[in-house]
């Protein structure tokens, strides 16, 4: 097995599992491979961000859409700790007929997973970890964002480090010789571990995805009798990644009130597969757009969605630029936050047509970056971030066009460049040089 430098690796793992299937045949073969699997997994890049939280708190919590690999995360990172998934209905019984007694079992802490599940432990984790000071006693994981966030906010408010870990980022999915090709691969495979660990086959997964999760969190978190309304509606957003949120135009076009589509958007905003993108309009004395932008967590769905499944589709298709856009700006979102930050991101637009595709607020500078999925530069290119320099907003830095071509340059200041080809990207856009 040819194993990179920076993946878990035991040398003798394949022969010890051969040696113990053939001395014990009641050994569990499926678990050899999990463990195989498990090993050979690359580290994921927030997982210094997660050590770190866990150095300075006693609680670290991951949130995350469901298959970003969270659970992976934390057993590879705390391989003592023991672990439990809420998920598991036996687990669950036990830890609620008994609290007490379920965390008395770890006294050196453990890793619960998805607790959004049970969120009645975090009242009783919280008693534990008031009374036994150290830090990094428990990892928690989470796919609901609001039901999870309120209940840290009543129990662990300053106890726990909040991370979030999406799918694979472009720098990560690097590791997989079957990812190192073209943009446009990349967006219709999609950045789900899975996908590239287990080399699956992409509609395949994303069928199960929506199935097995996206339907089952809708369902458990509002109540829907008829899932047909609301898979429609899903593919019509995925028709308007990138766009302005219109809740009219998709009341009309799904036959729901724009009530219930907000609704439905907050579903999905919760369990993290879409999410916004506000506009900017601080300071500026003019008449600008207030609706914020939609994208998905993992361009491969929206792809998906829209019935794309080969790069050459996605690079002919009318929504080539939104796809790219939702891609680069997924990136630039996972490479913030696998280093631990919460990145301010914004767009701009005013009444006039006048557009910013993303601003990013760092350490008081405001960068503008315009996101074009050609592979050849124009002129055209820069004329947007140079409008909007003209505002007079303060604080304003030298802006980036993110285009899909080889090679690198500046015009004007502003710096051109492929982000496909960047090993940090947020590094890039925030350095200042």
């Amino acid at each position: 097995m040819k194993i990179q430098q920076e993946v878990f690796y035991h040398p003798g793992i394949e022969k010890n599992v051969k040696t113990k299937c053939c001395a014990n045949q009641k050994f569990n073969l499926l678990f050899a491979q999990q463990w195989i699997i498990l090993y050979t997994m690359i580290i994921r890049d927030i997982s210094e961000a997660l050590k770190r939280s866990a150095a300075e708190y006693p609680v670290a919590t991951i949130l995350g859409p469901r298959q970003s690999g969270k659970t992976t995360l934390s057993k590879m990172t705390f391989p003592d700790k023991p672990y439990f998934s809420m998920e598991d209905p036996d687990v669950r019984m036990a830890a609620e007929a008994d609290p007490r007694g379920f965390l008395s079992g770890v006294e050196e802490g453990a890793i619960l997973d998805e607790i959004q599940r049970l969120p009645v432990l975090l009242s009783y984790i919280q008693g534990i970890v008031d009374k036994d000071k150290r830090h990094g006693l428990f990892i928690l994981t989470g796919s609901h964002q609001p039901r999870l966030h309120e209940a840290i906010s009543q129990s662990l408010a300053g106890r726990t480090a909040m991370l979030t870990l999406w799918p694979f980022s472009s720098r990560e999915l690097r590791h997989y010789p079957s990812a190192r090709k073209e943009v446009f691969g990349a967006i219709v495979r999609g950045c789900f571990p899975r996908l590239h660990e287990e080399n699956i086959e992409s509609r395949r997964f994303f069928n199960s995805y929506l199935q097995t999760y996206v339907e089952r969190d809708v369902r458990a978190l509002i109540s829907l009798r008829d899932l047909s309304p609301f898979q429609k509606f899903l593919t019509l957003l995925a028709g308007r990644v990138g766009q302005i949120i219109n809740l009219a135009s998709l009341s009309n076009d799904t036959g729901v009130s724009a009530t219930t589509i907000r609704d439905w958007i907050s579903v999905l905003k919760a369990s993290y597969v879409v999410f916004e993108l506000p506009p900017f309009f601080e300071n500026i004395q003019k008449r600008v757009i207030k609706s914020p932008k939609i994208y998905f967590t993992d361009a491969g769905l929206a792809a998906f969605l829209l019935g794309i499944s080969t790069a050459e589709q996605a690079a002919r298709d009318p929504l080539r630029g939104n796809l790219y856009e939702n891609f680069i700006i997924a990136d630039i979102m996972k490479s913030a936050q696998n280093k631990g930050i919460r990145p301010e991101l914004f767009f701009f637009r005013d009444s006039h047509g006048n557009e910013v595709d993303l601003l990013i607020r760092e350490r008081g500078a405001l960068t503008p970056v315009e996101i074009k999925s050609s592979a050849t530069f124009s002129p055209d290119f820069i004329k947007s971030i140079e409008r909007f320099s003209a505002l007079g907003v303060k604080g304003i830095a030298p802006g980036f066009v993110l285009y899909n071509g080889e090679q690198p340059f500046n015009v004007r200041c502003i710096r051109i460049f492929n982000p496909w080809q960047m090993d940090d990207i947020w590094q890039k856009l925030t350095s200042g040089s």
